[in-house]
């Protein structure tokens, strides 16, 4: 029997680091055509999968000026997680069919795995993965759905539960909450049972995190009753003597106000540096020359736990501790409890298109996840 004689797709490819993401977006960056696979060629246990949705993730970016912590080489197709439908399979696959939708694990194929599979990120029409990276699409979801579920809930779930220890009747602040990982950490710290601060620039947004699950929003991209000096007062005006936990994915500016707002012996959980992008230097250079610095005389008077929670890093050097987070995930899923939020959908047509649906997740538009959408390649 022929092969099947799918049309020709495109993918992005980042041809070289950029100095910054901007720079690497601007001119490292262009969309090809891409051949459709050859069926023929997949592994015995490979899935040749038509991408319907890719989630467009800050680590995308910072990863195309060599600035995250982990490197896919150039040339190389962006888009850490990605959701579409099996278009063909190799020999021994027997868990997965033809027509089967599912979404694709980050951590086993795409430019955040290690292995033979980095180079088919979902920025494409076509995605090669094996077997154990494709689960299925939860009944009654979207792609886009499916494509924000791993990466972000997974950051969350490590780094309040694995890392944070976060229990029922504890509180927690989130900053960031209106991101996709942020976002995430709300939705994961409600069903624990935690009162939930969350904290962001636009008031807008927070209206959407709030409509979300926080029980409190506090903005803090202004001055006066909503500016960061008075965050501390803020904070403690709704939990006396100070939150637990605090889920801290932004830095910068926000560290020294949010431990001001922690308990005595609190738990500071530092998840990301989105507001500090250039700690690292450009063009894939090693090292930090802009490193941040944390007041060690708050956390030695306030007796803060620190704890670095760097899910993918950790994961891969213990993958044991992947499994009970995995399992409990699914099992909200399965039991209705935890629904990815999209916010904002692109059209995965020509290159403008994939620029501005990167711009507006770099410069935080959105409320949950970002995506870009295809049809079937057999529709």
């Amino acid at each position: 029997m022929p092969a099947p004689q799918w049309p020709t797709g495109k993918r992005v490819v980042v041809r070289a680091f950029g100095e910054s993401p901007m720079e690497a977006l601007d001119e490292h960056m262009v969309l090809e055509p891409q051949p459709a696979p050859d069926p023929s060629d997949l592994g015995p246990k490979d899935l040749l999968i038509g991408v319907r949705s890719c989630a467009v993730g800050w680590v995308d970016l910072i990863m195309s000026s060599g600035q995250y912590q982990h490197m896919a080489k150039p040339p190389y197709v962006p888009g850490l997680e990605y959701a579409g439908e099996v278009l063909a399979v190799g020999p021994e696959v027997r868990g997965r069919a033809v027509g089967d939708a599912v979404l694709v694990d980050g951590l086993i194929a795409g430019p955040r795995s290690l292995g033979p599979y980095q180079r088919w990120g979902g920025f494409a029409s076509y995605a090669v993965a094996p077997e154990e990276a494709a689960l299925p699409l939860p009944p009654g979801w979207s792609f886009a759905q499916g494509c924000n579920l791993l990466g972000n809930y997974e950051t969350a779930y490590h780094c309040l539960i694995t890392r944070g220890q976060l229990r029922a009747g504890e509180t927690v602040l989130i900053n960031g909450a209106s991101g996709a990982t942020g976002l995430a950490a709300v939705h994961i710290a409600k069903i624990v049972g935690a009162t939930v601060l969350a904290t962001g620039r636009s008031p807008a947004k927070l209206e959407a995190v709030a409509a979300q699950g926080a029980d409190h929003v506090l903005p803090c991209g202004g001055e006066g009753d909503q500016g960061l000096d008075t965050l501390r007062d803020r904070v403690r005006a709704i939990v006396k003597g100070g939150v637990d936990v605090v889920y801290d994915g932004v830095g910068g500016p926000l560290t020294v106000p949010s431990m001001r707002a922690a308990s005595f012996g609190a738990r500071y959980l530092i998840v990301g540096w989105a507001a500090t992008p250039d700690v690292a230097r450009g063009k894939g250079k090693r090292g930090a020359p802009r490193v941040n610095v944390v007041p060690t005389n708050l956390i030695l008077m306030k007796s803060l736990d620190l704890l670095g929670c760097p899910t993918a890093i950790a994961t891969h050097r213990d993958p044991s501790i992947r499994k009970p987070r995995l399992d409990q995930i699914l099992a909200w899923v399965r039991e209705g409890r935890l629904t990815p939020h999209v916010d904002r959908h692109f059209a995965f047509d020509d290159m403008a298109t994939v620029r501005e649906a990167m711009r507006a997740k770099w410069n935080s538009e959105s409320v949950g996840g970002i995506v870009l959408d295809q049809p079937s390649p057999i529709s």
